[in-house]
Protein backbone atom coordinates (compact mmCIF):
# COMPACT_ATOMS: atom_id res chain seq x y z
CA UNK A 1 0.00 0.00 0.00
CA UNK A 2 3.23 2.19 1.04
CA UNK A 3 5.01 1.58 -2.00
CA UNK A 4 1.58 2.22 -4.63
CA UNK A 5 1.38 5.72 -2.44
CA UNK A 6 5.03 6.45 -3.44
CA UNK A 7 4.52 5.43 -7.12
CA UNK A 8 1.58 7.42 -7.14
CA UNK A 9 3.44 10.21 -6.03
CA UNK A 10 6.01 10.09 -8.48
CA UNK A 11 3.58 10.12 -11.38
CA UNK A 12 1.92 12.99 -10.02
CA UNK A 13 5.52 14.91 -10.30
CA UNK A 14 6.40 13.65 -13.38
CA UNK A 15 2.85 14.31 -14.52
CA UNK A 16 3.19 18.39 -13.11
CA UNK A 17 6.90 18.38 -14.67
CA UNK A 18 5.82 17.58 -18.21
CA UNK A 19 2.58 20.19 -17.98
CA UNK A 20 5.14 22.94 -16.73
CA UNK A 21 7.48 22.39 -19.52
CA UNK A 22 5.04 22.08 -22.35
CA UNK A 23 3.46 25.21 -21.26
CA UNK A 24 6.78 27.16 -21.37
CA UNK A 25 7.07 25.57 -24.30
CA UNK A 26 3.71 27.15 -25.58
CA UNK A 27 4.97 29.99 -24.16
CA UNK A 28 7.96 30.09 -26.22
CA UNK A 29 6.06 29.11 -29.22
CA UNK A 30 3.49 32.10 -29.11
CA UNK A 31 6.13 34.70 -29.22
CA UNK A 32 7.67 33.25 -32.22
CA UNK A 33 4.04 32.52 -34.22
CA UNK A 34 3.58 36.25 -32.88
CA UNK A 35 6.07 37.20 -35.39
CA UNK A 36 4.22 35.71 -38.12
CA UNK A 37 1.23 38.43 -37.84
CA UNK A 38 3.41 40.33 -40.26
CA UNK A 39 4.29 38.61 -43.44
CA UNK A 40 7.95 39.06 -44.65
CA UNK A 41 6.99 38.70 -48.32
CA UNK A 42 4.02 42.10 -47.11
CA UNK A 43 6.17 43.84 -45.29
CA UNK A 44 9.05 44.19 -47.97
CA UNK A 45 11.34 42.17 -45.69
CA UNK A 46 13.17 39.52 -46.73
CA UNK A 47 13.76 35.95 -44.75
CA UNK A 48 17.45 36.91 -43.55
CA UNK A 49 16.18 40.22 -42.21
CA UNK A 50 13.24 38.40 -40.25
CA UNK A 51 15.92 36.04 -38.86
CA UNK A 52 17.96 39.27 -37.55
CA UNK A 53 14.72 40.46 -36.04
CA UNK A 54 14.03 37.23 -33.84
CA UNK A 55 17.98 37.47 -32.63
CA UNK A 56 19.04 34.68 -34.92
CA UNK A 57 21.52 34.28 -38.11
CA UNK A 58 22.06 31.54 -40.54
CA UNK A 59 25.63 29.12 -39.15
CA UNK A 60 28.38 27.90 -41.11
CA UNK A 61 27.22 25.15 -43.50
CA UNK A 62 27.70 21.90 -41.92
CA UNK A 63 29.72 19.08 -43.44
CA UNK A 64 28.36 16.09 -44.32
CA UNK A 65 28.48 13.16 -42.57
CA UNK A 66 28.42 10.84 -45.66
CA UNK A 67 29.05 10.15 -48.88
CA UNK A 68 25.94 12.97 -49.89
CA UNK A 69 25.62 15.99 -50.83
CA UNK A 70 23.65 18.62 -49.04
CA UNK A 71 20.77 19.15 -51.52
CA UNK A 72 19.81 18.17 -54.57
CA UNK A 73 17.39 20.30 -57.48
CA UNK A 74 15.00 18.69 -59.63
CA UNK A 75 13.06 20.95 -61.50
CA UNK A 76 12.06 23.57 -59.15
CA UNK A 77 11.58 21.30 -56.26
CA UNK A 78 14.89 21.63 -53.97
CA UNK A 79 15.66 18.15 -51.87
CA UNK A 80 17.59 18.77 -48.68
CA UNK A 81 19.17 16.39 -47.03
CA UNK A 82 19.04 15.67 -43.19
CA UNK A 83 20.27 18.58 -40.89
CA UNK A 84 21.13 17.29 -37.01
CA UNK A 85 21.39 20.02 -34.01
CA UNK A 86 25.43 21.08 -34.59
CA UNK A 87 26.70 24.22 -34.67
CA UNK A 88 30.67 24.99 -36.01
CA UNK A 89 30.66 20.70 -36.08
CA UNK A 90 29.37 20.17 -32.43
CA UNK A 91 26.50 18.80 -31.37
CA UNK A 92 24.29 21.40 -29.48
CA UNK A 93 21.76 18.74 -28.14
CA UNK A 94 22.47 15.00 -27.41
CA UNK A 95 20.66 12.60 -26.28
CA UNK A 96 16.78 10.97 -26.03
CA UNK A 97 14.16 13.13 -25.14
CA UNK A 98 12.50 11.99 -21.86
CA UNK A 99 16.15 11.11 -20.70
CA UNK A 100 18.37 13.98 -21.22
CA UNK A 101 17.17 16.01 -23.17
CA UNK A 102 12.93 18.02 -22.36
CA UNK A 103 10.47 18.55 -25.12
CA UNK A 104 11.65 22.31 -24.37
CA UNK A 105 14.83 21.88 -25.39
CA UNK A 106 14.15 19.61 -27.98
CA UNK A 107 11.99 22.01 -29.84
CA UNK A 108 15.22 23.99 -29.13
CA UNK A 109 17.33 21.35 -31.34
CA UNK A 110 14.73 21.39 -33.73
CA UNK A 111 15.26 24.78 -34.40
CA UNK A 112 18.98 24.67 -35.02
CA UNK A 113 18.13 21.70 -37.38
CA UNK A 114 15.64 23.95 -38.98
CA UNK A 115 18.58 26.83 -39.15
CA UNK A 116 21.34 24.44 -40.69
CA UNK A 117 18.71 23.57 -43.76
CA UNK A 118 18.17 27.10 -44.37
CA UNK A 119 22.33 27.92 -44.59
CA UNK A 120 21.70 24.53 -47.06
CA UNK A 121 19.01 26.32 -49.03
CA UNK A 122 20.73 29.25 -49.51
CA UNK A 123 24.39 27.59 -50.55
CA UNK A 124 21.81 26.10 -52.98
CA UNK A 125 19.13 28.81 -54.24
CA UNK A 126 21.85 31.72 -53.93
CA UNK A 127 19.41 33.64 -51.52
CA UNK A 128 16.38 32.60 -49.31
CA UNK A 129 14.25 34.87 -51.71
CA UNK A 130 14.42 32.06 -54.08
CA UNK A 131 12.33 30.02 -52.20
CA UNK A 132 8.69 30.04 -53.33
CA UNK A 133 7.13 27.97 -50.43
CA UNK A 134 8.12 25.03 -48.44
CA UNK A 135 6.16 21.80 -49.30
CA UNK A 136 7.32 19.21 -46.88
CA UNK A 137 9.43 18.77 -43.37
CA UNK A 138 10.13 15.54 -41.99
CA UNK A 139 11.32 15.64 -38.07
CA UNK A 140 12.77 12.54 -36.67
CA UNK A 141 13.12 12.57 -32.99
CA UNK A 142 15.25 10.74 -30.80
CA UNK A 143 13.33 9.57 -27.94
CA UNK A 144 12.41 6.58 -25.42
CA UNK A 145 10.08 4.58 -26.17
CA UNK A 146 6.53 5.11 -26.81
CA UNK A 147 7.24 9.14 -25.79
CA UNK A 148 3.83 10.86 -27.64
CA UNK A 149 4.68 14.54 -28.21
CA UNK A 150 7.00 14.00 -31.39
CA UNK A 151 5.27 16.84 -33.05
CA UNK A 152 5.56 19.08 -30.03
CA UNK A 153 9.12 19.15 -30.36
CA UNK A 154 9.24 19.41 -34.08
CA UNK A 155 7.54 22.84 -34.07
CA UNK A 156 10.69 24.15 -33.54
CA UNK A 157 11.57 23.76 -37.20
CA UNK A 158 7.66 24.61 -38.49
CA UNK A 159 7.62 27.44 -36.20
CA UNK A 160 10.44 28.87 -37.15
CA UNK A 161 9.58 28.40 -41.35
CA UNK A 162 6.51 30.06 -40.53
CA UNK A 163 7.99 32.86 -39.01
CA UNK A 164 10.32 33.80 -41.42
CA UNK A 165 7.94 32.91 -44.77
CA UNK A 166 4.77 33.71 -43.56
CA UNK A 167 1.95 31.03 -45.12
CA UNK A 168 5.00 29.89 -47.50
CA UNK A 169 6.09 28.50 -44.75
CA UNK A 170 3.99 26.16 -44.11
CA UNK A 171 4.02 23.15 -45.02
CA UNK A 172 2.80 19.01 -45.14
CA UNK A 173 5.11 17.32 -42.25
CA UNK A 174 5.87 14.14 -40.49
CA UNK A 175 6.82 14.17 -37.24
CA UNK A 176 8.66 10.48 -35.45
CA UNK A 177 9.85 9.34 -33.23
CA UNK A 178 13.09 6.64 -33.36
CA UNK A 179 15.45 5.12 -30.97
CA UNK A 180 18.55 6.77 -32.45
CA UNK A 181 19.84 9.32 -34.61
CA UNK A 182 23.63 10.25 -36.01
CA UNK A 183 25.86 10.86 -33.90
CA UNK A 184 23.41 11.46 -31.13
CA UNK A 185 21.81 13.95 -31.93
CA UNK A 186 18.05 15.32 -30.33
CA UNK A 187 16.53 15.80 -33.34
CA UNK A 188 17.05 15.48 -37.42
CA UNK A 189 15.28 17.44 -39.81
CA UNK A 190 14.25 16.72 -43.74
CA UNK A 191 12.75 19.28 -46.22
CA UNK A 192 11.67 20.16 -49.14
CA UNK A 193 10.89 23.46 -50.68
CA UNK A 194 10.08 24.83 -54.16
CA UNK A 195 12.09 27.28 -55.83
CA UNK A 196 11.23 30.50 -57.73
CA UNK A 197 11.39 29.48 -61.56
Amino acid sequence: MEMAEKRDDMSAKVGCAHVSAMLRLRSQKDKILASCRYSPKKFGMNPEAKLAELGLKLPAAPAAGGNYVPTVRVGNLLYCAGTISSLDGRITHEGQVGKEQTVQTGYESAKICALNTLTNIKAAAGSLDQVARFVYVGGYVNAIGGFPDSPAVINGASDLFVALFGDAGKHARAAVAVAGLPKNSTVEVQVIVELKA
